[in-house]
């Protein structure tokens, strides 16, 4: 049975002893103090930290936004500018008689002399 005893030795008052107890509370309280100050440090920097990483992720969310944003209206305006082509195109040919006599007959239903319309069913 192992029992941990106390030894039988006294200590000696003196001055020195004295000094190098209090010496060693010292230590222990600047260990302690030191231990806070770290603790203070590193909870402040893991704070600063998390702060800085969530704006930075909400800076990449606004950034991917607006990203998608900018190749939606790089689509559109591609969309635009192929229906503009389309309208010049369409504008070129309203100066031509024969093609307005054409779209005439076709949407409005006007006919030739002597040209009969027959209007069929679509189906």
């Amino acid at each position: 049975m192992n029992v941990p005893r106390k030894p039988n030795v006294t200590k000696l008052q003196s001055s020195y002893v004295s000094e190098q107890e209090e010496k060693k509370r010292k230590a222990l309280r600047r260990r302690r103090v030191v231990a806070v100050r770290l603790a203070f440090w590193a909870s402040l920097f893991m704070v600063l930290a998390s702060v800085l990483i969530y704006t930075l992720h909400l800076q990449v969310k606004a950034i991917d936004a607006k990203t998608a944003e900018k190749q939606e209206l790089k689509d559109q305006l591609a969309e635009l500018e192929q229906q503009e082509k389309q309208l010049k195109e369409e504008m070129k040919k309203l100066h031509d008689d024969d093609y307005i006599a054409e779209l005439a007959r076709k949407k409005y239903y006007l006919s030739k002399d002597g040209e009969i319309i027959f209007v069929l069913p679509e189906e």
